[in-house]
């Protein structure tokens, strides 16, 4: 095994899976995670209490536990995999967010669902995993990656149905503002003028926190759900009364892409690794239209790209 540094490793890595060479991007990992393993076993490492947690030890007819410790939305992204697992493991423990509890607890082909943000200890297992390791540890290749996880539509049945006002006009679902600890996938809302002026649909604001009050929403004609949709349950009966989703690198994109709704997904030149390079499409969520910045910053020639395309759009 080499000994390449591990940050050249962590590039190479991210360089194959933006190419979507998903099986050299596993080898990487490998040129890190099996040594580490080895110490692991040896009781000669200990793990940091998040992210990486699996010691490489077999899955099938074993009890396994799966953390949730990286955001909402890459939970969202990975529990496609969980089904899988469960098909070959002896039993599954999904800990997910307290925020997603409500959606997959009871859900079909997750497994045991537990609130993983608690004091309570984990239940007894055999292997423990973080749920973005399952890609690795399944040895997924783009070509045969499971589609999202299809349980949250029917978990939203339950949900009262939203009744969104239009005349006919598309009604189109819109976040602007990513999570405060990457602001560049932010876009601030006075550049989105011209889309929300030059098109024929009608606006509502998923947007959650501080972006989701800014007074400029009223002037800009959009409508806000933001207070109707604090929960990710509510959030879900919105987008399926949505005609589409325009967001911005966030968790409600992963959540319109999981529930199969056309979304549009707006993106800094430097996007993050699991939306590829050169693509317009993802293969993680096939109703998802990508749009990227030409250049680093410039939102505004990408919200002109954007404005041209729902003119189109009916």
């Amino acid at each position: 095994m080499d000994q390449a540094p591990p940050d050249e490793v962590a590039a190479a890595w991210a360089a194959a899976m933006r190419r979507g060479d998903f099986e050299e991007a596993w080898r990487h990992t490998d040129r890190i995670e099996l040594p580490r393993r080895a110490l692991q076993r040896d009781g000669r490492l200990e793990r940091e209490p998040h992210h990486l947690r699996w010691d490489g030890s077999a899955l099938e007819d074993r009890s396994v536990l799966v953390r949730c410790e990286h955001g909402l939305g890459d939970t969202l992204q990975f529990i496609r995999f969980i089904p899988r697992l469960v098909a070959m493991a002896r039993e599954v423990h999904l800990m997910v967010q307290p925020q997603l509890l409500e959606l997959l607890q009871g859900a079909p082909g997750l497994g045991h669902v537990l609130n993983g943000w608690t004091d309570q200890p984990a239940p007894p297992h055999d292997v423990e995993l973080e749920v973005m390791e399952l890609a690795y540890a399944l040895r997924a290749r783009i070509t045969d990656l499971p589609p999202p996880y299809p349980g949250l539509r029917r978990r939203a049945a339950g949900r009262p149905a939203f009744d969104l006002p239009g005349n006919g006009e598309l009604r189109v679902g819109l976040l602007w503002a990513a999570s405060d600890w990457d602001a560049s996938r932010s876009i601030p809302l006075a550049l989105l003028r011209p889309l929300l002026r030059g098109s024929h649909a009608r606006f509502f604001s998923l947007q959650q926190g501080r972006a989701g009050s800014d007074a400029l929403m009223s002037e800009l004609g959009i409508d806000p759900l933001s207070r109707h949709t604090t929960d990710i349950a509510a959030a879900v009966a919105a987008m399926l009364a949505l005609d589409l989703i325009i967001s911005v690198d966030a968790m409600a994109a992963h959540l319109a892409g999981t529930l199969g709704r056309p979304t549009w997904l707006l993106l800094k030149h430097e996007a993050d690794w699991r939306w590829m390079e050169g693509r317009s499409d993802s293969p993680w969520y096939p109703g998802m239209r990508l749009f990227r910045q030409p250049e680093p910053g410039d939102w505004q020639a990408l919200i002109e790209t954007v404005t041209q395309a729902l003119r189109h759009c009916r």
